[in-house]
């Protein structure tokens, strides 16, 4: 579980073959996100209509996969009051 001041942002198995994690995601990102990647589905265990479930397949490169966890720290850091997020830059 990865966490910004008491908020999870990103959470992964240790105990799969395949890497992969639950990341944040706004609702409209999420359904096409999930339309257009076969390896992107509704987050397992967690709200699905603000959560996916990305396996790391190889099928997208690192660089869009550092992109949606970027996108997922993002989204809980803006939910933060201004205080503590301009502590964070």
């Amino acid at each position: 579980m990865f966490k910004v001041k008491d908020k999870v942002f990103l959470l992964t198995p240790l105990d799969t073959e395949i890497l992969q994690f639950n990341a944040k995601c706004n609702p409209e990102t999420a359904q096409e996100l999930r339309e257009q990647f076969e390896c992107v589905l509704p987050g397992y265990h967690m709200n699905k209509k603000h959560w996916n479930t990305v396996l790391a397949d190889g099928s997208v490169n690192d660089e869009m996969l550092k992109s949606w966890i970027r996108d997922s720290y993002d989204l809980v850091v803006a939910t933060l009051p201004a205080r503590v997020r301009a502590d964070l830059l």
